[in-house]
């Protein structure tokens, strides 16, 4: 009885060995795998299953918006950077080839128009900022219509207000337009029309107008691009200990962990809008990434799993 005890332990302890050993060397080929293919050497299991989760979200999304905020898209002077609008229309365009249909919300109405009108930089009258973005509209989706040009895809403006999002028969004609654009291979370029909004009615933010327009859409994925790597518990340009949160499920506990900063010289957002355009488009299925549209082929590198980030999760539609 005790000899037959003992040999079962054994056998036991054997198969206990022999698993973990099959496990290590499958977590080490993964590794290696992942380090071949991405250049990254991550640490522990849970950063590889976070980078593979982000991959796997842009290949189970096919409607996808992505939001582009002015510090994005300028040069250190504040102009508008045909580069840095090229290198994005070059990685949207190679995400159509793959079946992708893409909505890009922009800012940069106000950049474009200090460039271009450098006399009215003091000024600070609301008719002055509403006329300055008039004409910066038109430079801004002259740069991106260049660059999308260049790789056989037309662009659509479309400039909406917070009275649009709450007129029904509006959301529908809007929505229409959206999806006629995208099924026929155009690529709609969303903003909000200053011209015409003030304080009282503004949008404010196009975090919230991509989270909006996501919602419109019924998106797959809404992507927000930052000057950071996503949401950090405090401001990491400030504070070196800042941690990156990589995945959200409870919005409300991740308000009590971070500290929300001030918004950067061109754009009107920062941590706080982008939680709450987060908030408005998960109930409705669509999962939220923040992630930083500074660094090299950010789309592409964040679509085949390469660039971290932060992710809403929301409930499968």
């Amino acid at each position: 009885m005790g000899g037959n005890y003992i040999k079962e332990k054994q056998k036991k302890a054997n198969r206990e060995k022999q698993f973990f050993i099959n496990d290590h060397s499958f977590f080490r080929t993964l590794k290696h795998y992942i380090k071949r293919k991405t250049g990254l050497e991550v640490m522990g299991i849970i950063k590889y299953r976070f980078l593979i989760m982000i991959a796997q979200l842009f290949a189970d999304s096919r409607k996808i918006v992505l939001k582009f905020g002015s510090k994005t898209l300028v040069d250190k002077e504040g102009r508008i950077n045909p580069e840095i609008l090229e290198e994005f229309a070059a990685q949207v365009a190679e995400l159509t080839k793959d079946g992708k249909q893409l909505i890009i919300v922009s800012s940069g109405a106000q950049a474009a128009g200090l460039s271009t009108m450098h006399k009215w930089a003091r000024k600070k009258d609301i008719h002055y900022r509403q006329a300055l973005c008039a004409v910066g509209q038109v430079e801004l989706m002259a740069a991106w219509g260049r660059a999308f040009g260049k790789f056989g895809l037309h662009i659509a403006q479309i400039l909406l207000t917070q009275e649009d999002f709450g007129d029904s028969n509006r959301t529908l004609h809007m929505r229409n337009t959206l999806f006629t654009l995208v099924d026929e291979g155009i690529i709609p370029i969303i903003n909000e029309n200053d011209t015409v909004s003030v304080e009282e009615i503004k949008i404010g933010d196009n975090d919230t107008l991509g989270a909006l327009s996501s919602i419109l859409w019924s998106a797959d994925l809404l992507v927000l691009f930052s000057d950071v790597d996503g949401l950090f518990t405090k401001n990491p340009k400030e504070f070196p200990d800042a941690e990156l949160v990589e995945i959200v499920k409870d919005i409300g506990e991740i308000r009590k962990k971070v500290s929300i900063g001030s918004t950067n010289d061109f754009g009107t957002g920062g941590q706080a809008t982008k939680i709450s355009a987060a908030e408005k488009a998960l109930p409705y299925g669509i999962t939220t990434i923040i992630t930083n549209g500074d660094r090299p082929r950010a789309l592409e590198s964040l679509a085949s799993g390469k660039q971290k980030g932060t992710v809403f999760l929301a409930e499968k539609k």
